[in-house]
């Protein structure tokens, strides 16, 4: 007697309409990750600004000579900053997807958020100054301080 045997399993085409559907899953849903790793990366250096604005003013009042820090090393050497903010001084080494340009001279100071990889990391430069506003600039290269390209944002 002869057992007809059963075939189980997927087709070809089968197979290969589930692969195009996950295909378009990826497409769409990659995108709007990255987008919101950026917005993440751009949050939290807006963030670090605001923490910058504040350790700065409390350096200042509790300093007897009434100076501002002149480097964010002085601010992690006196407990103000943690060393990830500190250390994230240029593009190889970055906090979030932001590395820091702080100049300070005991008078004043002022800081500069730069995203490591424009349009990657972060779509917009930050800027804050001792008046603690913070301002955005969404050209490639940070402007200079002081520019028109700055807009306010907080």
């Amino acid at each position: 007697m002869y057992q007809k045997r059963k075939n189980e399993g997927f087709t070809l085409i089968e197979l290969m309409i589930v692969v195009a559907i996950i295909a378009i899953i990826a497409a769409i849903a990659i995108p709007n990750l990255l987008n919101a790793k950026m917005a993440g990366n751009e949050a939290s250096a807006v963030s670090s600004l605001r923490t910058l604005s504040t350790v700065c003013e409390q350096f200042r009042n509790r300093n007897l000579d009434g100076d501002y820090p002149v480097t964010l090393a002085e601010l992690s050497a006196g407990n103000y900053l943690d060393t990830s903010l500190a250390t994230a001084t240029d593009n190889t080494t970055l906090k979030s997807g932001y590395w820091y340009t702080f100049s300070g001279d005991g008078n004043t100071w002022n800081c500069v958020a730069s995203p490591g990889t424009f349009d990657s990391d972060g779509g917009f430069h930050y800027f804050v100054s001792p008046a603690g506003v913070i301002y955005r600039s969404d050209a490639v290269a940070a402007p200079a301080v002081g520019d028109s390209a700055w807009i306010p944002i907080q």
